[in-house]
């Protein structure tokens, strides 16, 4: 079996959730009923870099935001699966679409909702606050929390390990 490091250089696609790993899972509901999340610009610069690198992000999440989704798609991010109710057929639909293989794949999820996908991956993160089921599958917890920076520690090592960091073009 391979460690964490050695993994790193297979990865070819990201999949995250949002709220505990893109945010810290907090919300501000608004009047109007729309919920505010803060995101981590930091995230979003890696992200961006991801992808102008050649990487694939998708993100796989049970919530509904119309601005999220706009945000998302702002930094780069066109595999937006929202009210994912069973996180499995988003990401089944992700591989099939991109014929991309779980193993080439570094998933980061943070509470049970994503237990059932991170499973079927072979390079499971999660946020240093993820609930200990999360935490126990993960071969690597970033010592970021949620919507402090988990997202871009991730990424930075995998670009770091295939030699992509510092590709701006």
């Amino acid at each position: 079996m391979k460690n964490f490091k050695e993994l790193l250089n297979e990865v070819k696609a990201f999949v995250f959730d949002v709220d505990g790993v893109m945010t810290d899972g907090s919300v501000l509901l608004m009047p109007d009923g729309e919920m505010i999340r803060k995101l981590n610009m930091r995230d979003g610069f890696a992200i961006q870099l991801a992808i102008r690198t050649g990487f694939r992000v998708a993100v796989i999440t049970g919530t509904s935001s119309p601005a999220l989704r706009r945000n998302l798609y702002t930094l780069g991010i066109t595999d937006v699966y929202m009210s994912s109710r069973d996180k499995k057929d988003s990401f089944d639909e992700f591989l099939l679409t991109h014929e991309v293989a779980p193993s080439q794949i570094l998933i980061m999820g943070n509470d049970l909702p994503d237990y059932e996908v991170m499973n079927l991956c072979e390079l499971r993160t999660c946020p240093a606050d993820a609930a200990t089921e999360i935490r126990s599958l993960c071969q690597y917890v970033s010592p970021r929390k949620g919507g402090d920076g988990c997202v871009r520690d991730v990424i930075e090592q995998v670009l770091k390990a295939q030699g992509k960091w510092l590709e701006l073009n």
